[in-house]
């Protein structure tokens, strides 16, 4: 009697989750016939899934061509999936570039306005005579934070030279002062100083800062371009059986209700995104080194502090050369002879005044709020390519409270296989998607190389080193230029990639072949030889 009740109970179960939606494709064809596709040849009601590649060949509500082209819907629907979850974080490195970005460009400009207006007022027509080297010093500084090949301590050399030979001149105006002698002063300002300690105070202050912002703007550049690239990375066709599989085999075999089981969609999601997954290591060590960079451009002089106090700092200068006039003077004559007296007579000029505004070295409250922005966004997407399975498949799995009833991949049940761990080589068993763990995809390790690259650079501006950059360059964009959509990137300044550094190793297994799913029948064809051989050894004897 348990039996006969056993077995009824199996029929009922059968007819609950099986042929009863299976008898009727009605709810499959309003489903197909909401993404767009024409029900021609779509059947009334389930028939024999022995044509199926993908799904389950028992009876079903797809044919042969249904499942290509839900298959290829899936591939769509994917990719976009992927690529919008990238320019959701594109956008956000996006936005913090530009504001960093205008931030940075309106202090050089404030900067520069405040010294135009403090030196008009404080040194009257000696400004016209030297006005020239101010914009030369702000142009070059400019051009260095957009990534152009300017050695900025040979800017900052040539500026303070230019500045010597045009005061040199402009305060002798009874001495005819030619190019050769010109030459001669600028050899003696080495050992006699004529600006004081500022050129070299300043030089520190300003490498610093101006190396820490275009490197920091660059790290955000290069970010998006990581994102933009790998997010578009070509998908396996074992992954997209795997994610079709998933989506829309379900609907086929009449359990549409059933949502993928939480683990199942995990191992799916991990298998497809494996080389993605990859980029975590130095995606993290980019993000730590931005934020070190963060700090060196708050403390202990912040950004706009060096560059707002530019003007005054110059003017001190300045007037430490008109106070010291006399000394160096006779200094230079001694070593370069005593120039000609100019049959002119023109008046001297006064002494000027520093009439340039005092800067707080404290980081402003627009500073501190946008370093603060730019932190939280650094790290919040530190895990990005390792959380990118779990948040692609939030909208997609079962709740945790239905363990046994979502789709496992072949029917409406628990799913048992444990979850795959991150990256390539942890996919070597997984149950879902058959992955070549020997050949990783080169966009993902370029991307790579190219993060490491980076890396090398915010160390060196993190300890005020200058690092090589250049116009041009086929892997890497400047500024600006990782921040557009897919195609539509404009070829701005470039970032010369010249790391050597090689790529990580993977944790291959010891044969170069083709990894599937793990099971553990794999071993027994070797077991079966042993035994074989053992019986040949036993009946020689």
């Amino acid at each position: 009697m348990g039996f006969v009740v056993l077995v009824l109970l199996c029929a009922f179960t059968g007819l609950v989750f099986g042929d009863s939606k299976l008898k009727t494709c009605s709810d499959f064809r309003h489903f197909y016939n909401s993404k767009g596709f024409n029900l021609n040849g779509v059947p009334q009601t389930a028939i024999s899934g022995e044509h199926l590649r993908v799904c389950s060949q028992d009876y079903t509500c797809c044919t042969s061509g249904m499942e290509e082209n839900l298959l290829n819907l899936s591939r769509r629907e994917f990719e976009t999936q992927v690529k919008e979850s990238g320019r959701t974080l594109q956008a956000s490195l996006n936005g913090q570039y530009k504001s960093f970005d205008d931030y940075f460009l309106e202090l050089l400009n404030r900067s520069e306005a405040s010294l135009q207006t403090s030196f008009q007022t404080g040194f009257g027509p000696l400004f016209s005579q030297i006005a020239k080297a101010f914009q030369d010093l702000y142009s070059d500084l400019r051009r260095y934070y957009r990534g152009s090949s300017v050695n900025l301590e040979e800017v900052l050399n040539e500026f303070w030279a230019r500045l010597l030979e045009r005061l040199f001149k402009a305060l002798n105006p009874q001495y005819i002062i030619g190019e050769e002698y010109l030459e001669c002063v600028a050899k003696q300002s080495e050992t006699l100083k004529p600006f004081g300690d500022t050129p070299r105070e300043l030089k520190t202050k300003i490498t610093r800062t101006v190396i820490a912002a275009r490197t920091f703007a660059q790290g955000l550049v290069i970010s998006g371009e990581a994102v933009r690239k790998v997010s578009q990375v070509s998908l396996s066709t074992e992954c997209l059986r795997a994610v079709m599989k998933m989506t829309y085999c379900p609907h086929c075999s009449g359990v549409a209700f059933a949502k993928p089981c939480s683990n199942y969609c995990k191992n799916v999601m991990k298998g497809c995104l494996a080389n993605q997954a990859d980029l975590d290591s130095e995606w993290r060590n980019l993000a730590d080194a931005m934020l070190e960079v963060v700090d060196k451009l708050s403390r202990p002089y912040s950004v706009d502090s060096v560059v707002l106090s530019l003007p005054k700092r110059i003017a001190e200068a300045i007037l430490y050369m008109q106070d010291n006039l006399n000394t160096f003077n006779n200094k230079v004559f001694q070593a370069c002879g005593f120039p000609t007296q100019s049959s002119k007579t023109e008046d001297q000029i006064k002494r000027g005044r520093n009439t340039a505004e005092e800067v707080s070295s404290t980081p402003g409250a627009q500073l501190e709020r946008l370093l603060s922005d730019v932190s939280r966004m650094l790290r919040d997407m530190m895990q990005y390519w390792i959380h990118l399975p779990r948040k692609l498949c939030v909208d997609r799995e079962s709740g945790s409270s239905e363990p046994d009833r979502c789709w496992n991949g072949m029917s409406v049940d628990r799913y048992l296989p444990e979850v795959m761990g991150d990256g390539l080589a942890s996919q070597i068993n997984n149950p879902e998607v058959e992955i070549d763990i020997t050949k990783p995809d080169m966009t993902v390790r370029k991307q790579i190389m190219q993060l490491k690259i980076m890396i090398n650079r915010l160390k060196y501006a993190i300890n005020g080193n200058d690092v090589d950059f250049q116009d041009t360059s086929d892997d890497i964009s400047g500024s600006g230029s990782g921040m557009c959509a897919d195609d539509q990137c404009s070829r701005d300044t470039r970032l010369s990639a010249t790391n050597t550094d090689k790529p990580n190793e993977y944790a291959y297994p010891s044969e170069n072949k083709k990894v599937v799913k793990g099971r553990s029948s794999q071993n027994l064809p070797c077991v079966s030889l042993y035994l074989l051989s053992l019986v040949t050894v036993l009946l020689r004897r």
